[in-house]
C-alpha cells in the first residue's frame, strides 16, 4: 500500500484460527464484559443515588467507574464481534476513531487516579483541611481537568499518528488499534515527530507517576505515625485498592508503549494489552467495591429496592 489514504479496511489479530477456539475467546470476553458493565454500573447509579455517597472520594470513583465503561467498551465489543463472525477486518475509520477514543478515556483515568492519589492524601495528611481543599467546585474542577487532558492527549496522538503514511501493510497485531502497532506499518521518516511525540507523553504521564508516589510516601509517613492501630488500618484499606489499580495499569501500560519494538512478541503483546486494557475495568469494582462496607451497603440497598419494586409490581399486574 502507498499510503494511509489507500486504506479502507484495517486487519486486527485473531488469538487464533481454531473455531472453536474462537467461539471461546467470545465468551471469555463476553462474561468480561458483562461483568464489567454490571459492576460499574452498579457502582455509577448506588452513589448517583444515595446522599451519604456524595463526596469527594465516591465523586473521583463515579467517573472513574464511567472512563472504565467508555475504555472497555472501544475494544471488547469489536474484539467479540469479530471472532462470533470469524473476521478481522474494522474500517480504516474505526480503527482511527478506536486509537482516538481508548486513548482518551486510558489517559483520563490515568490522570484521574493520579487526582485520587491527592484526595487521599488530604484526607489522611490534612483531614483538617480535607473539606476546604476538596469542595464541591474544586473536585468538579479536578475531575473536568482530568477529562479535558485525557482528551487533548488523544487528540496530539491520534492526530499525529494517522498523519504519518502507513505503507507496511493493513495487519495490525493486536486485538484493537493500538498505537505501537499502528506505528510499525508506518514508512515515514518523521523521527522527530514521533521522538517529540514519545517525549511529550512521558513527560505527561511521568509527572503523574512521581506525584502519585510523592503522594503515597506522604501517606505512608502519616499513617505509620498514627497512634491507633484500628486508625492505621483504616487508612491502608482505603488507600491500597489505588495503588493496586494504579500499579496494574502503570506497570502493564508502560512496558507495552514505552518497550522497544524489538522486543515486540506475537504472543506477549496482546496479554499485555488484556492486562492494561480489559482486565482493570472488570477488577475495579471488585477491588473498591469488596473493600468499602459503606459503598457495599448502597449496592445492596439498591438491588433490595428494585427486587422489592419488582415483586410490587407483578403483583399489581
Amino acid at each position: 500500500m502507498s499510503n494511509s489514504s489507500s486504506i479502507t479496511k484495517v486487519f486486527l489479530l485473531a488469538f487464533t484460527d481454531t473455531r472453536e477456539l474462537q467461539l471461546f475467546q467470545f465468551w471469555i470476553f463476553l462474561g468480561i464484559y458483562l461483568a464489567a458493565l454490571l459492576g460499574n454500573g452498579l457502582i455509577i447509579i448506588a452513589i448517583a443515588c444515595d446522599h451519604h455517597l456524595h463526596t469527594p472520594m465516591y465523586f473521583f470513583l463515579l467517573n472513574l467507574s464511567l472512563l472504565d465503561l467508555g475504555s472497555i467498551s472501544t475494544t471488547v465489543p469489536k474484539s467479540m464481534a469479530n471472532s462470533l463472525w470469524d473476521t478481522r477486518a474494522i474500517c480504516y475509520a474505526g480503527c482511527v476513531a478506536q486509537v482516538f477514543m481508548f486513548l482518551f478515556f486510558i489517559s483520563a483515568e490515568y490522570f484521574l487516579l493520579t487526582v485520587m492519589s491527592y484526595d487521599r492524601y488530604v484526607a489522611i495528611c490534612k483531614p483538617l483541611h480535607y473539606g476546604t481543599l476538596l469542595g464541591t467546585r474544586a473536585c468538579v474542577h479536578m475531575a473536568a481537568a482530568a477529562w479535558g487532558a485525557g482528551f487533548l492527549t488523544a487528540l496530539l496522538h491520534t492526530a499525529n499518528i494517522f498523519s504519518l503514511a502507513l505503507c507496511q501493510g493493513n495487519a495490525v497485531d493486536q486485538f484493537f488499534c493500538e498505537i505501537p502497532q499502528i506505528l510499525k506499518l508506518s514508512c515515514s521518516h518523521s523521527y522527530l515527530r514521533e521522538l517529540w511525540l514519545l517525549v511529550f507523553g512521558s513527560c505527561l504521564f511521568f509527572g503523574s507517576f512521581v506525584f502519585i508516589v510523592v503522594s503515597y510516601v506522604q501517606i505512608f509517613r502519616a499513617v505509620l505515625r498514627m497512634p491507633s492501630e484500628q486508625g492505621r488500618h483504616k487508612a491502608f484499606y482505603t488507600c491500597l485498592p489505588h495503588l493496586a489499580v494504579v500499579s496494574l495499569i502503570i506497570n502493564t501500560g508502560f512496558f507495552a508503549y514505552l518497550k522497544p519494538q524489538s522486543s515486540s512478541s506475537p504472543s506477549l503483546d496482546p496479554v499485555l494489552a488484556v492486562l492494561y486494557s480489559v482486565v482493570p475495568p472488570a477488577l475495579n469494582p471488585l477491588i473498591y467495591g469488596l473493600r468499602n462496607q459503606q459503598l457495599k451497603d448502597a449496592v445492596w440497598k439498591l438491588i433490595l429496592k428494585y427486587a422489592v419494586f419488582e415483586v410490587h409490581l407483578s403483583c399489581v399486574l
